[in-house]
C-alpha cells in the first residue's frame, strides 16, 4: 500500500512540474505551452511609467505550419522565437499578426521580415504603425480576417474601440483559446497605458467579443497570466467604472 501511495505522490509531482514547465526559456524570451497546439510567447520592454513590462504573445501550430499573433518586442527576441518555432516545434512560420500598432506587438516586425515571413495587419493598424515610425506589416486587410494554419482556421476581428482605436482579436478554434491583446487585463490588473484609449467604448468592445465566442475555454491578455471568460467580465467592469 505505501509503495502505491509513493508512486501516486511522484506522479502527481510529475503531472505538476510538467504544468509549471517554460518550454523555452532565455532572459529576454520565455515560450510556455497553454493548449495542445497554442503557445504563449512572453518578452521584456522597458517603459518609462510601468519599468520592466512582460508583454505576452501567442503561437499556434498545426501540421507542420505556425502563425505568431504579436511579435515579441524587440528583434532579437523576435529571432529566438523564429528559431525555437522552426527547431524545437518543427513548424514553418506562415504569417505574424500585430493585434495593434504598439511597439510591443510591432517591435520585432523587422526581424519577421528580414526572415521573409509575411506579415499582416488591419487596415488602421498598418496606417498607425506608419505614421508612429514603427515597423510596417506588409499586407492590409479590412478588419477581419480568416488565416489558416495546417487546416485549422485562426480568426481575427475587429470589434471596435477599446486599448487603441485599431485592435484585434485573435480566436483558434481548436484549442478554444481567445488571444485578447492588450485589450483584455488580466486579473487584478490595472487599467495600464491610456494614451491612446477610448474608455467608454472599451467595455462595450469586450462585451461583443464574450458574445462572438460563447465556447472559448482560454483568454490570453496582453500583459500577465491567461485565465478564462473571467478576464473578460474583470475588463468590462473595470472599465465600466469609468463611465
Amino acid at each position: 500500500m505505501s509503495r502505491f501511495f509513493f508512486s501516486l505522490g511522484l506522479l502527481a509531482a510529475t503531472f505538476f512540474m510538467f504544468s509549471n514547465l517554460s518550454f523555452g526559456q532565455s532572459e529576454i524570451l520565455k515560450i510556455e505551452k497553454i493548449a495542445p497546439n497554442t503557445y504563449r510567447h512572453i518578452s521584456y520592454l522597458q517603459t518609462d511609467s510601468f519599468g520592466k513590462v512582460e508583454c505576452n504573445g501567442m503561437v499556434v501550430v498545426s501540421n507542420g505550419e505556425a502563425i505568431v499573433i504579436d511579435t515579441p518586442v524587440d528583434d532579437a527576441s523576435s529571432k529566438e522565437l523564429i528559431e525555437y518555432v522552426e527547431e524545437e516545434l518543427k513548424s514553418k512560420i506562415i504569417a505574424v499578426i500585430p493585434t495593434h500598432f504598439h511597439e510591443d506587438c510591432t517591435g520585432g516586425l523587422l526581424e519577421f521580415q528580414a526572415s521573409w515571413i509575411p506579415s499582416y495587419a488591419n487596415i488602421m493598424t498598418h496606417n498607425l504603425a506608419a505614421s508612429h515610425q514603427l515597423p510596417i506589416p506588409q499586407e492590409r486587410f479590412d478588419k477581419t480576417k480568416t488565416f489558416h494554419v495546417g487546416g485549422e482556421e485562426l480568426l481575427v476581428e475587429f470589434f471596435g474601440e477599446g486599448h487603441t482605436i485599431d485592435n484585434v482579436v485573435a480566436y483558434f478554434p481548436k484549442d478554444q483559446v481567445l488571444f485578447g491583446g492588450c485589450m483584455i487585463k488580466a486579473k487584478g490588473a490595472s487599467e495600464g497605458f491610456l494614451g491612446d484609449a477610448n474608455v467608454e467604448a472599451w467595455p462595450v468592445t469586450v462585451a461583443k467579443v464574450k458574445e462572438r465566442f460563447p465556447d472559448l475555454k482560454l483568454v490570453v491578455p496582453g500583459h500577465g497570466q491567461a485565465g478564462g471568460v473571467e478576464l473578460l467580465d474583470y475588463t468590462i467592469q473595470l472599465f465600466a467604472k469609468e463611465n
